[in-house]
């Protein structure tokens, strides 16, 4: 291999889109705490923090599952031999170091909640991942942690915790949907997802139970004042958006998840706009 196409394994190992898609949680988590302005070095650390861990644990990840990849997953960087499992595990301890780094300059709270994540990132796979319905929880608590961490490092943790709630649970709902589409495969591989585990319908009853708890919560912003009534337009159609999507996806797994992905983006979209219109976010 040539180092042109080892420097693309490696990037390929961090998932960009997806430490792109984290950094931007992040950042929304700040702004919806209405940090941006009077703390951008705190943002920019964070956001930089959360792209490094998340590649950081892609990174390890695939260290782990390489063996199986070789099998399901060929083209990836490890099983085909652009990076070395060695290389790709120095390459994950560089990135939790950055991250790390990063995450010092920032208030406790976001320390602890970066501590946290890089030992959840670390464990997922090893410890977590094979355990019916553990597994999309610690997924669903990282992609809500995003928000809590951007709104912690600028020390105002305020409606960006309803957020954090809400986009955790809407996750793990979705995670687990996926699960209920995925059956069959996961069933031939040996897995033991909660689908599998305590069957389809119950699996989907636990997520649409979790999911209702968080839909009541999405109002406190604005009954505590935070927000006005531009965030409770948005909210509540992005509630019925998800609420819909689980019920669809007792009969149509497929339609469920995909579904539930919009009314996600417009709850996030709610929370932008009520901390906008606010004015909150140049506080």
């Amino acid at each position: 291999m040539t180092a042109g196409e080892t420097v693309r394994g490696l990037l390929e190992l961090t998932r960009p889109i997806n430490v792109i898609a984290a950094s931007v949680l992040t950042f929304i988590g700040a702004f919806v705490a209405g940090g941006v302005t009077s703390h951008p070095l705190e943002v920019a650390a964070a956001v930089a923090a959360t792209g490094l861990a998340v590649g950081a644990g892609n990174a390890i990840n695939d260290y782990f599952d390489r063996e199986i990849d070789r099998i399901n997953q060929p083209e990836r960087a490890i099983p085909r031999g652009a990076v070395s499992p060695r290389g790709a595990l120095a390459f994950s301890v560089v990135l939790f170091a950055g991250a790390i780094g990063l995450a010092l300059v920032l208030p406790w709270l976001a320390i602890a909640i970066a501590v946290i994540n890089l030992l959840a990132l670390v464990a997922y796979t090893e410890l977590f991942k094979g355990l019916p319905g553990l597994g999309n929880a610690l997924v669903a608590y990282l992609v809500g942690s995003t928000f809590l961490f951007g709104a912690a490092a600028v020390g105002e943790v305020g409606p960006a915790a309803v957020l954090f709630v809400l986009a955790g649970v809407a996750t793990l709902t979705r995670e687990i949907i996926k699960d209920v589409e995925d059956l069959e495969g996961d069933r031939e591989e040996g897995l033991n997802t909660l689908p599998i585990a305590i069957g389809e319908r119950p699996a989907l009853a636990v997520a649409t139970a979790l999911l209702v708890a968080a839909v009541l919560a999405s109002p406190v912003p604005y009954a505590l004042g935070e927000f006005g009534v531009a965030y409770l337009a948005l909210v509540l159609p992005a509630n019925a958006i998800m609420l819909y999507a689980a019920y669809e996806s007792f009969d149509d797994p497929t339609a469920g998840q995909s579904r539930l992905k919009y009314g996600m983006f417009l709850a996030a979209v709610a929370f932008i706009v009520g901390r906008a219109l606010e004015g909150g976010a140049v506080a």
